[in-house]
């Protein structure tokens, strides 16, 4: 089933407010790589809202501070020329060296030219897979996500531990709230990854396919049955 893009942005305005176009190319991008990584539905959630965060609700690859000068970055950041950068603001020399060698550029890729984060070929695979590897602080969505759907209270507390996967604790009760907003947009979209094993429109090879306990276990006691007739035409007579 496609997604129901409109279904999507109908259920995000009355809570996130106007969007802009840009918003809406930032979305996109977002969907398309979920859907052909697919990525569960609260994992994606919690992505959306971190990127929605993380840009200043511009959805857009920004840099640090985007509003300010490149002059007061140098001045004002600890870390510069390593500011943050991107949709989730990677920011530390060797977190651009270790994402670059995650990505599999080289790890000088992102060094020689830490704006290539601000280019959608770069941006959008550092959201997400940053997020699943806990490249920046050692924990990852499946450290607090269980991908099991339950009651918007126990799916905040899931998400609001989350934000340890970018930066400790800092807005965490917000980005939470908006995960639960991407959340129901998601359900109201009927979001389902691309290439499920259950979708009769897609031929999944044969080794992706789960194994079906009813069929394997038909299948050992039609050998079982057999055997036993083998057995007592050889042996019974």
């Amino acid at each position: 089933m496609a997604l129901n893009r409109k279904a999507f942005y109908d259920a995000l305005r009355p809570k996130l407010g106007a969007l802009t176009q840009a918003n809406v190319v930032g979305f996109e991008h977002v969907l398309d790589e979920a859907q052909s990584r697919r990525t569960p539905i609260h994992d994606l959630a919690y992505i959306l809202a971190t990127a929605w965060w993380e840009t200043g609700k511009t959805m857009q690859p920004v840099r640090e501070a985007y509003w300010l000068s490149e002059k007061w970055r140098a001045a004002n950041l600890r870390y510069y020329p390593w500011y943050g950068r991107g949709l989730i603001q990677t920011t530390w020399e060797d977190n651009y060296r270790r994402l670059a060698i995650l990505l599999a550029l080289g790890e000088d890729f992102f060094l020689n030219d830490p704006d290539k984060l601000l280019e959608w070929e770069y941006a959008i695979p550092a959201l997400f897979t940053g997020m699943e590897t806990g490249l920046y602080t050692g924990m990852a969505l499946d450290d607090y996500i269980d991908g099991i759907d339950e009651p918007d209270d126990e799916d905040l507390r899931e998400y609001i531990n989350a934000r340890r996967i970018v930066n400790g604790t800092d807005k965490d009760s917000e980005i939470g709230n908006l995960a639960l907003t991407f959340e129901g947009a998601l359900q109201a979209a009927q979001y389902i990854p691309e290439h499920q094993p259950d979708d009769p429109g897609v031929d999944v090879p044969e080794t992706d396919k789960p194994r079906s306990p009813i069929k394997s276990g038909g299948l050992i006691a039609i050998l079982v049955g057999a055997a036993i007739l083998v057995a007592f035409f050889i042996f019974g007579r």
